[in-house]
């Protein structure tokens, strides 16, 4: 188990919709690496090719709101977002960025945190250190169970390995 993420800052603003994190017109694939390649596109054409894989969106209020599609954090995922922070996010996508084993993190200064910061997420201890203001904030730890979600990849592989030790 890896306790540990750390990434670049990508910043976005509040009501970041699943529309926007990746558009209806590319929901004919649910080919990860397709979707990945239009992450963010209609907010910024080119964002897929200037992101690394690590790398942290932060956004405002509401992230993750409108459709519940799954496409959006398996979207991210396969971009190579390592995690996204925000205040808050839609009931749904937060749901379904545990059930893709995306870590997504509340916490209500995101926004204080600047774009191309480097940052250090401490699952464990529900800690972000900002490496470039020097800056600490606490979130409220994952719970247990949530964790073992993002740690074997999402639901699915975590129902898979339930079921392999059920067999044992």
């Amino acid at each position: 188990m890896n306790n540990t993420i750390s990434g670049r800052v990508w910043t976005f603003g509040s009501n970041i919709d699943t529309d926007i994190i990746i558009a209806a017109r590319y929901l004919n694939s649910s080919d990860p690496k397709h979707l990945a390649k239009h992450i963010m596109e209609d907010v910024d054409n080119n964002f897929s090719s200037k992101i690394s894989k690590g790398d942290i969106i932060i956004a405002g209020d509401n992230f993750g709101c409108g459709s519940s599609r799954e496409h959006a954090p398996i979207a991210l995922k396969a971009a190579g977002i390592s995690a996204v922070i925000a205040p808050s996010f839609a009931r749904i996508f937060y749901r379904n960025a545990f059930n893709m084993g995306l870590p997504i993190f509340e916490l209500s200064e995101a926004l204080n945190i600047k774009e191309g910061s480097q940052l250090e997420i401490n699952m464990k201890d529900g800690e972000i250190f900002d490496k470039n203001s020097q800056k600490k904030y606490k979130f409220k730890p994952i719970p247990s169970f949530m964790q073992d979600l993002i740690d074997v990849g999402g639901l699915i592989n975590y129902a898979k390995d339930h079921m392999n030790r059920v067999k044992e």
